[in-house]
């Protein structure tokens, strides 16, 4: 997709759902009692795979529209029908790691019941989970060949779950985000100990607050920003009968950097500052650096005073990794290097993504220096990038979304984006969008 320099961005934009709450509330309904009403849903790949394995299941879903469902919920564990012997789960993590933490409280046939995805899903470590969930009493193994502690997993029908489990915060959070969904289906109370250190801490406190919205609280001890423990008692959860999905943050992340790169002012709708995403947080980061932000409860706008240039800066990124690659592209047309700090999980998402954003970013003229967690980006000679550059996007949809606003600004050039169709992941409709504020 070749893509003209974009001088100015102006406009609204209405974020698609969120992938994160929307497959979280999805499993949330399957394991309900009652019927559950799904509206604003994501619709995309990561959730269609979901949906697919519910399917698979023999978990009831009626689609009334592509974002509006009706889930009826099995009070319980999921059931694995014997036709259910293997789940293909694409390079969905936010349906692999809490399916697999669910079906570990099932009442799984002597064969047991693979999950398994594509080629990169192979290569995306789950080790961490499948020992938190062993040490709880669940049968579960990784049967990849060697010693990767990657997918597939096997399942089997384990016994007497719950107990202790001590896990790693430091890979991804989605593990514990997995165990907690999973915990109120055990037959005694769990506790979950984090060893180290917890990175993406909004995205388990999504989580929380949203197995709260189903009826089960998980207490915890201890700060989240050290090693906290968590306590979940055995509870079914209760259907809320109808359940909006707000806005995708992270969506929201590059037409918000493409308003402050240009000067324009775009209003997102759909997350604001009662938003329970941590993404949100990038506004303030933009902010930082130059740019001017208004929050509404439900929506966000960014402009830029022309006069005022954006300042490169230093920013802690444990918390919102997947925004902080719309960060690396911003840090191109700022005065000044910009070092980004704490993201060492991009290194196991869909791509190795630090390797893939230096690359990129070199191709454009920035320099980058590259270190384990971080890296800081010196933007090219007068922020202005080297034209016709051919971004490959490693079938990353982020990589995608977070390049195409090199094409920005006053000194924004043509670029071309290689298999833009990867956005169809989490924002099949991306591109359009873009163009409507274009």
């Amino acid at each position: 997709l070749k893509l003209s320099p974009i001088k100015t961005l102006n406009g609204e934009v209405t974020l698609p759902g969120s992938k994160s709450l929307s497959n979280r509330i999805l499993l949330l309904a399957s394991l309900s009692e009652g019927k559950t009403k799904v509206t604003n849903l994501l619709d995309s790949d990561d959730i269609t795979y979901m949906l697919g394995a519910l399917d698979d299941l023999g978990v009831k879903v009626e689609k009334h529209s592509d974002t509006a469902v009706t889930v009826t919920g099995v009070g319980g564990a999921l059931p694995v029908p014997a036709s259910a012997k293997k789940l293909n789960l694409g390079n969905a993590g936010t349906a692999m790691r809490p399916l697999c933490a669910a079906l570990a409280y099932s009442d799984i046939g002597a064969e047991g019941v693979v999950l398994d995805g594509v080629a990169r899903m192979r290569e995306r470590p789950i080790a961490d989970l499948i020992d938190g969930l062993v040490q709880l009493g669940a049968d579960a193994k990784l049967t990849g060949e060697g010693d990767v502690g990657c997918p597939p997993v096997l399942l089997k029908k384990g016994a007497g779950l719950g107990g202790r489990a001590e896990i790693s915060g430091k890979m991804s959070s989605q593990f514990l985000s997995a165990m907690l969904m999973a915990s109120p289906l055990a037959e005694k109370p769990t506790q979950i100990a984090i060893k180290d250190e917890l990175i993406s801490a909004p995205y388990v406190e999504l989580t929380m607050g949203l197995m709260k919205k189903f009826g089960p609280k998980v207490e915890v001890e201890g700060s989240m920003d050290g090693a906290p423990v968590f306590k979940i008692q055995p509870e079914t959860y209760v259907s809320p009968k109808k359940i909006l999905v707000e806005g995708d943050a992270s969506s929201a992340s590059y037409f918000l950097a493409g308003a402050a790169i240009t000067g324009g002012t775009v209003k997102v709708i759909g997350c604001g500052s009662k938003s329970v995403q941590g993404d949100v947080a990038f506004a303030n980061y933009l902010e930082e650096m130059g740019a001017t932000v208004t929050w509404g409860d439900d929506d966000i706008t960014v402009t830029r005073d022309p006069a005022t240039k954006l300042q490169g800066k230093e920013f802690d990124c444990l918390k919102i990794p997947d925004a902080a690659m719309t960060l690396a592209v911003v840090a191109m047309f700022a005065k000044g290097p910009t070092t980004i700090k704490n993201v060492y999980s991009w290194r196991l998402k869909e791509t190795e993504r630090m390797k893939a954003i230096v690359a990129e970013c070199t191709k454009l003229g920035a320099k980058v220096e590259e270190f384990r967690d971080y890296c800081v980006i010196h933007p090219p000679e007068g922020n202005k990038m080297n034209e016709n550059v051919l971004i490959e996007t490693y079938d990353d949809h982020r990589m995608a979304m977070a390049f195409s606003l090199a094409a920005c600004g006053e000194k924004g050039v043509p670029i071309e984006i290689n298999d833009p169709k990867c956005t169809a992941k989490t924002f099949p409709t991306y591109f359009e969008m873009l163009e409507s504020v274009a």
